[in-house]
């Protein structure tokens, strides 16, 4: 006897770009995948976040400079802080680490990728951030943490008690060192399998989303320098 198929709804994505033709593009690309469907497109970032209330999906490709408003305010409106119902928002742009991405990073985006990466980087992107990982590369985060650490301040005040055991403070230091968890599980002499259950646990533990607000965290409350 045969088991029966399990059909999984497929991942709702919305298509935000000013350039028609690289829109139309992305829509293309997108819709030909049986695991994701395109529930809707446009070219500003207000109407996305206005699409994104209406049509619910699960994570919004999202261009950085575009009229009526920006991809770092929309993006901050779908997934910064405070939204009651956020949305993953993959960010795609045509600059590498410019402060707009960087900008975008912090305002709640899950990752992000360069315009010219070729299609199987975009599904694998969005499918990533829809499950709730961050789409951004170890060796990115290294250049990214490089550039800008300066700008993030560690926070004014005394020192507020961090809600992690002297192993997970160890992990979150890696982490905003940009180590994988590869990487972090041979300088640890540990498994992938143990990392990734710290790092859910620290995400878990300081109320954060993914990797990318881990890395500001920690250089917020000067773990890292």
């Amino acid at each position: 006897m045969t088991k029966p198929s399990i059909v999984t709804e497929p991942i709702r994505v919305l298509v935000c770009d000013d350039q028609v033709l690289v829109r139309t593009g992305l829509v293309t690309i997108i819709d030909a995948q049986p695991d994701l469907e395109v529930v809707g497109e446009c070219g500003d970032g207000q109407t996305a976040v206005e699409l994104a209330g209406r049509l619910r999906p699960e994570v919004v490709v999202m261009d950085v400079r575009m009229p009526v408003l920006d991809g770092i305010e929309a993006t901050r409106l779908l997934a910064g802080a405070g939204v009651p119902y956020p949305v993953k928002v993959l960010v795609v742009t045509t600059f590498n680490l410019d402060e707009y991405v960087y900008e975008a990073l912090r305002a709640g985006a899950s990752g992000f990728l360069l315009k010219d990466a070729p299609p199987s980087q975009l599904l694998h992107g969005i499918r990533t951030v829809a499950t709730g990982a961050a789409l951004l590369d170890p060796e990115v985060t290294r250049q990214l943490v490089g550039t800008y650490a300066a700008r993030i301040r560690p926070a004014e005040g005394p020192p507020r008690d961090i809600p992690l055991t002297p192993r997970e403070l160890e992990v979150l230091r890696l982490i905003a060192n940009g180590l994988s968890n590869s990487e972090i599980a041979g300088t640890l002499v540990i498994s992938q399998e143990t990392v990734k259950t710290f790092v859910s646990r620290i995400l878990a533990k300081l109320g954060l989303r993914d990797r990318v607000q881990a890395v500001v965290y920690a250089y917020r409350q000067g773990l890292v320098t």
